[in-house]
């Protein structure tokens, strides 16, 4: 086997950040990395742009690589595990970043002891700054999360859980950009009422949210120090804050993200 083959299973838009994260980093070299695709055009566009090798097919794609990523939809698992199932051996790694896939669904498809971990990225992986939580499946020890982690980091920040709060981690952070795309739009639209231009109001608040999100990362700041740090007695900010927590803002994120979970596991059972 070779021990720095690492195959990337459905390489759409999650997987090619973490193409592009491998290979950026000097982790991997290209000859070291295989994708797959559904399409011909697609699988050699990713190979002509990032110089790796690339294949349609599944079962060559896995054969002797340490890692193999799944990458693909949920919809494509049952396909992609009746290919490879039987053909991975308990001395590669199988790491799954598709949304609610518990483990033990995908163990139950694989060959007897191949170790699976689960990771739930979300979508600013794409530029290096994503957040993923990670767990180990019945086989997976501390040296496959290791090698999941390494992977991760090359394009963002990792968490390890046990999978019983990946619904969660679904919630909070692999649906969380959305939200914070949501609180952009409103506050966008807010500088537009007030008078101001579209390409103007859209850089106050993006800048603000990016600083923002710096401030509590790395000075970790807390997030109530920082919004008393701004919220001056009798000034602007508590006349705001005041309507935000009138209007039960803070009770809807708290409503919003238990309904997420709720259906990240309703997923994860199988229900439509």
């Amino acid at each position: 086997m070779a021990a720095r083959k690492v195959a990337i299973l459905g390489c759409g838009k999650i997987g090619e950040s973490l193409l592009a994260g491998l290979l950026s980093s000097g982790w991997r070299e290209p000859r070291h990395v295989v994708v797959t695709g559904r399409r011909e055009d697609r699988v050699n566009e990713l190979a002509e742009r990032y110089g790796v090798r690339g294949t349609l097919s599944n079962a060559e794609a896995v054969s002797g690589a340490r890692l193999v990523v799944i990458a693909v939809k949920p919809q494509d698992f049952d396909v992609l595990l009746g290919e490879i199932g039987g053909i991975l051996t308990p001395e590669q790694t199988v790491l799954s970043v598709a949304a609610a896939i518990p483990t033990a669904l995908i163990e139950g498809r694989l060959a007897p002891g191949v170790p699976v971990v689960r990771s739930m990225p979300n979508a600013p992986a794409i530029v290096h700054e994503g957040m993923a939580g990670v767990c180990a499946g019945a086989h997976a020890g501390d040296e496959h999360l290791a090698l999941a982690e390494e992977v991760l980091s090359h394009v963002g920040a990792v968490a390890r859980v046990p999978e019983r709060y990946m619904d969660a981690v679904t919630a909070v952070s692999g649906s969380g950009p959305a939200y914070f795309a949501l609180l952009a739009e409103a506050m966008i639209e807010a500088g537009i009422l007030l008078g101001l231009g579209r390409e103007t109001s859209t850089q106050l608040v993006v800048q603000t949210m990016l600083g923002t999100a710096r401030l509590l990362r790395d000075e970790k700041m807390h997030p109530v120090e920082l919004r008393e740090a701004v919220t001056s007695p009798g000034g602007t900010t508590i006349q705001a804050i005041r309507e935000l927590e009138q209007a039960g803002v803070r009770a809807a994120f708290l409503n919003a993200i238990q309904a997420a979970m709720v259906r990240s596991k309703e997923l994860a059972e199988g229900e439509p």
